[in-house]
């Protein structure tokens, strides 16, 4: 059973979201970008191309400055969003990326090269990014208690 957050854990998700095409609801489409996710000390690269996520896989602080945008919030706000979705089968209104967002003093989404049309991305791509956690459902977790 993969831990969150771990390298396993996003792979599988990975997995289950581009086997299922009912899961790449994304708004209207494609997603072609790079996103950074900052998750507690741990650093993950999920490359989006076309309807599936291409790649997943860890990154470090230099690597994080390639992404288009990073989205990078508390461990335990991340823990409590995949909890969340792993309860209902899908994030509820209050636990998704985009009422998360909208809930903090700031956004959880920056661009490391200070881009504001690559930040633009989260938001364009909100939808598909949502729709990947929401796939996390599919995989049995164990969330890290550290």
């Amino acid at each position: 059973m993969p831990v969150f957050p771990s390298h396993a854990w996003f792979q599988a998700v990975r997995e289950v979201y581009n086997g299922d095409p009912t899961l790449h609801s994304g708004g209207g489409g494609a997603c072609d970008t790079t996103a950074g996710l900052k998750v507690g000390d741990h650093g993950y690269l999920l490359v989006f191309e076309g309807l599936e996520c291409a790649d997943v896989r860890p990154a470090g602080e230099d690597e994080m400055n390639d992404a288009d945008f990073v989205i990078e919030m508390p461990l335990a706000l991340w823990k409590e969003m995949v909890a969340n979705v792993q309860e209902n089968g899908k994030a509820d209104l209050d636990h998704t990326l985009n009422s998360i967002d909208l809930q903090q003093e700031d956004s959880i989404a920056y661009s490391p090269a200070d881009d504001q049309y690559r930040q633009d991305l989260f938001y364009r791509y909100n939808q598909n990014f949502q729709d990947f956690f929401d796939a996390s459902s599919r995989v049995e977790t164990t969330i890290d208690q550290a």
